[in-house]
């Protein structure tokens, strides 16, 4: 046990880095392109962020230079309902038909399995790529597909919007001045049953950010559940101890924090920018090559998540399984 303490303390420090990618000699390297417009190309179109994605990108013109070009629909109707809110003027009929004609990749499937054997061939051609939330299905894939994107030089990053956000950084930076906390309580829409991955779905939102604020130490965990309602208990390593309540109607994500002999909640004292954090991070890493968030920390929230699909199915007790990304 004290082994996988110390293994997980290693891991859970130093979540949020901003690092060039390793493996710089590796044969597809990625070069940062000038300064010129970077042309995306997004794989999925069921999900409603594909539509966002054409609307920041595209309509508002939130980061000139950058533009949604090319997309891939599950269906035709999904592709040319995206194309036609988000202003995004080419349809391909298979992803591949991409290759040569973007900079950068967003994938951006609702079930999480089908993302990692969308970003691979773009990701081995040198093609800075963004996964959508959630990264993936099953950490040992992840753990997989994270040492070939190193191992071949290429930026890619996965993160929740919520927590990459100003809104949850500055929440961070205010725990750091809080003493003596012991319990954390969050709330978030969850559905334990959807189509999408079940917990994987909506909790990446839920989960991402209580890794980032609070420590990437979590245990154990367990889920309580009645049908599609319920919650979740969570041991830290350091003696946290954290409480989710899936909400199934309201939709939103709030924190709350026991500290010493008072109970608050956290909330931000900032206004997101006009360019959106989680977006400006993504376009910075199309354009430099320095990615926003650790693949470890990516990757232990994927651990988290399944522990919790685990613990969903008989409601007991289930240990968290961390994979160091080599």
């Amino acid at each position: 046990m004290d082994t996988r303490r110390n293994f997980i303390k290693t891991i859970g420090t130093g979540a949020i880095v901003t690092a060039v990618v390793p493996g710089i000699m590796a044969k597809n390297t990625f070069i940062a392109p000038p300064e010129k417009q970077i042309r995306i190309g997004i794989i999925g179109a069921e999900n409603s962020h594909t539509a966002a994605y054409g609307k920041v990108f595209n309509i508002e013109k939130k980061f000139p230079g950058v533009e949604v070009k090319y997309v891939w629909g599950e269906t035709d109707e999904f592709a040319k309902k995206a194309m036609k809110s988000g202003n995004i003027p080419n349809q391909v009929k298979d992803p591949a038909e991409m290759m040569g004609k973007i900079d950068a990749l967003i994938v951006d499937h609702r079930h999480p399995k089908y993302h990692l054997a969308a970003a691979t061939p773009f990701v081995k051609a040198g093609i800075p790529t963004f996964i959508d939330k959630p990264f993936c299905y099953r950490a040992a894939e992840g753990k997989e597909f994270l040492n070939m994107a190193r191992k071949v030089g290429t930026p890619v990053t996965s993160y929740s919007s919520i927590a990459q956000s100003a809104a949850t950084f500055d929440m961070r930076d205010q725990i750091k001045s809080m003493e003596d906390i012991s319990q954390i309580i969050r709330t978030g829409t969850i559905d334990l049953d959807s189509q999408y991955g079940g917990v994987f779905f909506y909790g990446v939102h839920i989960v991402q950010p209580l890794m980032f604020m609070f420590g990437e130490d979590i245990e154990r965990v367990r889920i309580s559940r009645d049908g599609q309602y319920g919650n979740a208990s969570l041991k830290f390593s350091s003696g946290l101890f954290a409480t989710l309540i899936f909400k199934h109607k309201a939709y939103g994500w709030e924190t709350y924090v026991e500290t010493g002999k008072h109970f608050v909640e956290l909330k931000s004292r900032v206004e997101e920018p006009d360019q959106p954090k989680n977006d400006a991070d993504m376009v910075e890493m199309f354009r430099t090559g320095k990615v926003p968030r650790s693949h470890q920390s990516i990757l232990n929230c994927v651990s988290v998540l399944e522990a919790l699909e685990k613990s969903a199915k008989k409601e007991n007790w289930v240990e968290v399984e961390y994979l160091a990304v080599d």
